[in-house]
């Protein structure tokens, strides 16, 4: 598999581009920043430079093609509410209409819990952030590629266990960064796991299993007579 990290020089698109070719598939990471090549190279992925403000869609999808996935990771990180507003809201429906013209049929999207943090006091600009992330994922949701909307739990550094939760609606707990890579690698690889919100956590479930699990029940359900 030919996966298009955005935000590829970040800490989860470089752990995820080492964990995929470690799957034996191939990762490119798309970075803004000529500095950030060797970082993505070290990490296993193949650099591409493009930027996600400045680039149009025909742009974007020009570096997307031959691909199979596309995983959008990127994110303002604190850089302002303009920033916010440009990256995780308009970025990612300018990723998804460039993976559908770049005939890119799979868009994993990872954002966050709708209450993550709340009761915190963390301000306005924290509420900014978490609007931008519901109403991408709404844009998401109408598009025609097969899209999956992955809610991390409070990320945490450090080796994961191969455990995760996974559910349509879990408790927010936090989750390692590693663990989190692992199951977006497993969740690509699903066939049926695909058009739904997963919501992620730490948890007693191998990675695999969880996928599995999640995959299940969201499918068909038997009707019973």
């Amino acid at each position: 598999m030919k996966v298009f990290i955005i935000g590829g020089a970040g800490d989860i698109g470089r752990r995820l581009a080492t964990a995929l070719r470690a799957n034996g598939d191939i990762a490119t990471g798309m970075h803004r920043d000529a500095q950030q090549h060797d970082a993505i190279e070290d990490a296993g992925g193949i650099p591409a430079l493009g930027d996600l403000i400045e680039h149009g869609a025909d742009a974007l999808a020009s570096l997307m093609a031959g691909h199979d996935a596309v995983v959008f990771s990127a994110g303002a990180h604190g850089t302002g509410t303009d920033m916010t507003t440009l990256i995780d809201g308009k970025g990612v429906e300018r990723a998804a209409e460039a993976a559908s013209l770049a005939g890119v049929p799979q868009f994993l999207l990872i954002s966050a819990f709708a209450d993550s943090e709340r009761g915190r006091g963390l301000g306005e600009d924290f509420e900014h952030y978490i609007r931008v992330k519901r109403g991408a994922e709404v844009v998401l949701t109408r598009t025609d590629l097969d899209w999956l909307i992955v809610r991390p739990g409070h990320l945490l550094p450090g080796a994961g266990d191969g455990r995760v939760s996974a559910g349509l609606a879990l408790r927010e707990t936090d989750v390692r960064r590693e663990d989190l890579v692992h199951f977006i690698v497993e969740a690509l690889h699903s066939s049926e796991l695909t058009r739904v919100i997963v919501e992620v956590t730490a948890g007693p479930t191998p990675i695999a299993e969880a996928v599995a699990q999640v995959a299940r029940s969201t499918g068909p359900r038997p009707i019973s007579r």
